[in-house]
């Protein structure tokens, strides 16, 4: 997953007084520039952002004034460098709200939300300004235009367009009271599920209560307890709790507990998000109606690769049709192998499914996550990511102790390419917090540009949820954790390899549906024998990983990937529904996902429950009516790593052409042309199809 916030706007000078005693106003002391969040504090942001807001309409009005004839220098470029501070301000307030947040942090940015989407709305809605850009639009063809300089053009005058520069005077205050009040829903939204998910606790006291639990997870389970105020144990919803336990309890009715608490999340009681969910896609509706469109789809889709609803259900359905044979394979082979062993229900339950599916891969593969664990320090596992991109890229990573970090669990290094030459900071924070959301994205503090003749390097973050070194015990990763590390480094590189000059164009500044091809392609090396050998090594004896178990590894890849397929499927499928309503449907939010769901479901529903209410990424997140992009740039990246896997997968040609086509290029072109460029050919989900062995014999 990838978080970015862009706003528009160019740096004022300084204010002077303000900017003096505000970190976040002042030029940067730290190295490379880098945030000093050593020295910022909560009440440095409000008055940051309402400097940078001022700052910002100042620099518009400005290119409103400017007597002259608009050119793409004095109002496309201007544009694009304008507010610069709210842009430094934003990207580390809203990173941080994600990373390590605060009750205060929260109430800031219920506070702010209104104050941006006015600025937003200052923006698209400024009649000068938008004529300005139009007269400039009407003879783009006359200006000798580079390619990046034609995109950025195109893309500001399209930008005005979808928001709301050609609406009445009465369609555009619609559209700015639809827009805040929509911009409020989706940060409570956020609010709600981090704060139900932190509100569970499943606690034991009796010893009885943990078996089949790894001494690690117990050990992990005693921690959190004792982090609580709590005698025995305690297992959260943050993934590295959760997970294990849903794993490798035999406790039945504890397993049943906590999954109906996960997936129950922000679902009635304190901190309900059924009738916010209903609220977002009503006020989306009534955005996208005013704005000509028919759905809120119909809106999103315009900006990427797949271009219409059409294209996107039927990909979906080329896809879920197919692997719904092999999904309920994949049940009934679980089932099966359980009822072989010793279980006595007469169907599988969620809870069931993934205690079941372990044993199952572990008898029918001979794999166990934890026999692989103690191969996958984390330590271990850094150095072989940064290893990967040395050898197919030439970049060297190199540790620094002198850059501020916002939490002590946050390290930092420099990343120089082969020729020394500086190329980023990169900044990596690993393990689950209270103040941390969970899940895994990759994000950035400032992207790269070039203003004025001088070139900005980028700030880039990953966060994850590993589980915590122990008193005795270091960080050991699942190789399933693994392949996210890989995973999020892969949307790392490509903002630590942007070259360009507009940052709206830079880095993972792409179509939705083509972000996620930088990242999924790296997950393809998580899998070869050839980079296995090359780091997994004991933990304790410093053995090699054994080639029994990267052969396991291999085999295994496809385990469930019927099930896998359709599981991810379904997430799709339902964010689409949700956004190609026309009016809000009358059943509940949790009724239209069962409802929805209903013809493509391999497992029992369970009453109370669904993932709607706790869906981030399409109601509080970038991914609304793009949920379909993970297996959209799964066929993209399937069918590009064979080109890695004919070569070879450290191939200097193969690495060099993807790094020139696609990682460097960010949005400076179409991405069906860019993928071309390097591929030689458009993609086809048969090849996703045949890399999961999805293929009826």
């Amino acid at each position: 997953m990838i978080k970015k916030l862009i706003l528009a706007g160019v740096a004022l000078a300084f204010i002077t007084g303000c900017k003096m005693e505000n970190p976040l106003l002042s030029e940067s002391k730290a190295p490379f520039g880098a945030p000093e969040f050593d020295k910022i504090k909560t009440e440095h942001y409000l008055p940051a952002f309402e400097t940078g807001i001022n700052e910002a309409k100042a620099e518009i009005d400005a290119i409103v004034a400017n007597p002259d004839e608009p050119s793409f220098e004095n109002t496309i470029e201007a544009m694009e460098y304008a507010g610069q501070t709210l842009n430094k301000v934003a990207g580390i307030f809203y990173n941080l709200m994600e990373a390590h947040t605060s009750d205060e942090m929260q109430a800031i940015a219920e506070q702010v939300s209104p104050m941006l989407t006015e600025y937003s709305m200052y923006v698209s809605l400024n009649a000068p300004l938008f004529e300005r850009v139009k007269k400039v639009y009407e003879k783009k063809d006359e200006l000798g235009l580079d390619k990046d300089q034609m995109t950025l053009l195109e893309d500001n005058y399209k930008s005005f367009v979808r928001g709301g520069a050609n609406l009445s005077d009465e369609d555009k205050e619609l559209y700015s009271k639809w827009s805040e009040e929509l911009s409020l829903a989706t940060l409570q939204f956020s609010k709600n599920v981090l704060a139900a998910t932190n509100a569970y606790t499943l606690h034991i006291t009796d010893s009885a209560d943990l078996a089949g639990l790894p001494e690690y997870a117990k050990v992990m389970g005693a921690e959190t307890a004792k982090e609580k105020g709590l005698e025995g144990w305690a297992f959260t919803l943050d993934y590295p709790s959760y997970g294990p336990f849903m794993k490798y309890s035999t406790v039945r009715n504890l397993r049943e507990d906590m999954w109906k608490a996960y997936n129950s999340r922000a679902f009635g009681g304190e901190f309900d998000n059924s009738e916010v969910v209903k609220k977002i896609v009503d006020l989306r509706i009534k955005v996208a109606n005013v704005l000509g469109y028919e759905t809120w789809a119909d809106y999103q889709l315009e900006e990427r690769m797949a271009k219409d609803r059409k294209t996107v259900n039927e990909f979906i359905s080329q896809l879920l049709e197919p692997s719904m044979e092999f999904a309920r394979n994949d049940v009934k082979a679980v089932y099966d192998f359980a009822k072989k062993n010793g279980f006595e229900g007469d169907k599988l339950m969620p809870w069931d499914f993934t205690f079941w599916s372990e044993r199952y891969q572990e008898a029918e593969y001979s794999l166990n996550a934890e026999e692989l664990k103690p191969y996958f320090r984390l330590e271990n596992c850094i150095d072989a990511v940064f290893s990967l991109a040395n050898r197919l890229y030439g970049l060297e990573f190199v540790e620094l102790d002198n850059v501020p970090v916002y939490h002590e669990d946050v390290k930092v290094y420099e990343v120089k390419d082969a020729d020394g030459r500086h190329m980023a900071l990169f900044y990596a924070d690993f393990f689950p917090r209270a103040s941390k959301r969970g899940g895994a994205w990759m994000t950035d503090f400032r992207g790269q540009s070039i203003r004025n003749g001088v070139e900005y390097r980028p700030f880039i973050s990953t966060v994850m949820n590993f589980t915590k070194p122990t008193a005795d015990t270091p960080s050991l990763i699942t190789h399933d954790e693994f392949t996210t590390f890989l995973h999020e480094f892969g949307h790392a590189l490509h903002g630590i390899m942007a070259e360009g000059r507009y940052p709206s164009l830079t880095g993972t500044s792409v179509a939705r549906d083509f972000v996620e091809l930088p990242s999924q392609i790296m997950e393809n090396w998580g899998f070869e024998p050839e980079y296995l050998n090359s780091f997994a090594k004991h933990y304790q004896t410093g053995e090699p990983i054994p080639a029994e178990l990267i052969e396991k590894i291999v085999a295994a890849k496809n385990y469930l990937a019927g099930y896998g397929q359709v599981r991810q499927l379904h997430y799709g499928y339902l964010d689409m529904n949700w956004h190609s309503l026309t009016a809000l449907p009358e059943e509940s939010a949790m009724e239209f996902e069962h409802k929805v769901l209903a013809p493509y479901a391999v497992m029992p529903s369970v009453d109370g429950t669904g993932f709607s209410t706790s869906f981030s990424h399409i109601f509080s997140g970038g991914y609304s009516a793009g949920y379909y992009s993970y297996k959209w740039a799964e066929v993209l990246e399937a069918d590009a790593f064979s080109l890695f896997k004919e070569k070879g997968i450290f191939n200097q040609e193969v690495s060099k052409s993807f790094r020139e086509n696609i990682l460097s290029k960010g949005g400076s072109e179409d991405a069906s042309v860019l993928y071309r460029n390097f591929r030689g050919h458009d993609p086809e989900p048969q090849a996703l199809m045949e890399k999961l062995g999805l293929i009826r014999k």
